[in-house]
């Protein structure tokens, strides 16, 4: 008599979603939460989250949403067709590139967004072109709509950006798409015109889809420019998705609007599955974002200016450290500098030989909160964003160097 199957000699879990982590960026800034609400001062330059308030106008626009009946209701699964016609306008506006409303859906963030956009458009096998330093749901997400995330590295003496040279070398007959990102999340490199069209054009040239992800579009610094990759290509429009939404801009993270731009057959294979998995996007936050959108970007513009200050602060001071390199971040609001030269190195009686292990390092010893590369693809980095007080940026900075400055060999 042959021995049925254990449950324990199977696997509980599909094996898709078994293989895919937990979001690091999420799970360090819980944890260095769970240690503040224990009473230690811990400083986290983990999670990419404003640190200004949405701004009133919006919240008072929730608050009035809240009173009509309506938003109590199921609405289109694609969004309420004032916010696709807000984002519409608000593209061409931002960024020059025209489209009809009946392009866009409107999603829970833009995780979902990116999401639908890859289940919408892979097919089991399909490989991705993913540049890395990466954000950690980039490489998650291919895998969950079945496809395969192919790595191509740019380190800091790149500046962290690819080139095609490099794209070229990765594809394959495989190869369905690119994820591009400008400005970079977890690095803050920004693409210039000529790096845009020329990866755009290649992109063309190979039939590839491209995602490109512009939720930082307005972060960005100094010379450095946001450049909208189907608007610079034109001939990508049809097989380009893009990604935005409402947090970063308007310091929006909690509310979970974000959408997608999309060619129409997309859009509505993307809409079909979001109606089955979420239905509508919460109508009071969707109501919102029309008031955010239809409004002017002032409050990106006090955001922004804060930002700067605060790279021209993170930056030099990090470089101070031997050991450490940063290159300047020209958007977003993260550095990523390499810690590569102080890995293996004594400290506090430990010897890191990992970013991760270094992480928790400074967490234990400094009580301040960073994210270790392993969560983007590169080992011997880290993240640190800026988008925090002054204050304590400056201390957790000096926490940082008091730390490292006591490498030995």
């Amino acid at each position: 008599m042959t021995a049925a199957a254990t449950p324990q000699s199977q696997s509980r879990i599909s094996a898709r979603v078994a293989a895919i982590s937990e979001s690091v960026t999420l799970a360090v800034d819980a944890q260095a939460k769970a240690l503040r609400a224990a009473g230690r001062p811990v400083i986290v330059f983990g999670a990419g989250e404003p640190d200004f308030p949405t701004p009133d106008y919006i919240v008072e626009a929730a608050v009035t949403a809240c009173r009509d009946t309506a938003n109590h209701r199921y609405t289109p699964s694609a969004g309420l067709p004032g916010l696709r016609e807000a984002i519409a306008a608000k593209t061409l506006r931002d960024s020059g590139y025209e489209v009809a409303p009946s392009q866009v859906l409107v999603t829970n963030g833009g995780k979902q967004a990116i999401y639908n956009a890859f289940a919408a458009i892979l097919d089991p096998g399909d490989e991705v072109i993913v540049p890395a330093p990466y954000w950690t749901t980039y490489p998650e997400s291919v895998r969950l709509a079945g496809g395969v995330p192919v790595d191509v590295v740019a380190d800091e003496g790149a500046d962290y950006k690819v080139t095609v040279e490099q794209l070229e070398a990765a594809r394959t007959e495989k190869t369905k798409a690119l994820l591009f990102v400008s400005p970079s999340n977890p690095t803050g490199a920004v693409y210039s015109a000529a790096e845009v069209e020329a990866i755009g054009r290649w992109a063309v040239e190979h039939d590839l889809w491209v995602l490109t992800d512009e939720i930082y579009e307005h972060l960005v610094y100094g010379d450095a420019e946001f450049h909208s990759l189907p608007v610079l290509v034109p001939e990508l429009r049809d097989k380009c998705i893009v990604v935005n939404g409402l947090a970063k801009t308007y310091a929006m993270t909690g509310w979970r609007v974000g959408w997608i731009i999309a060619p129409q057959d997309v859009v509505k294979a993307a809409t079909n599955h979001q109606s089955h998995a979420t239905s509508n996007v919460n109508n009071v936050a969707q109501a919102a974002a029309i008031t955010a959108l239809s409004g002017d970007l002032s409050a990106v513009a006090t955001m922004r200016e804060a930002f700067d200050r605060r790279r021209n602060l993170i930056v030099p001071m990090l470089n101070e450290i031997d050991g450490v390199v940063c290159p300047m971040p020209e958007g977003a609001f993260y550095a990523y500098p390499s810690v590569k030269g102080v890995l293996g190195k004594e400290i506090r009686g430990k010897r890191p030989r990992s970013s991760v292990e270094l992480a928790a390092l400074i967490l234990e010893e400094a009580e301040v909160a960073v994210v270790p590369g392993e969560a983007f693809g590169t080992p011997g980095y880290l993240r640190l964003s800026y988008a925090l007080g002054d204050t304590d940026l400056t201390e957790g900075l000096t926490r940082l160097q008091k730390l490292l400055a006591e490498a030995g060999a």
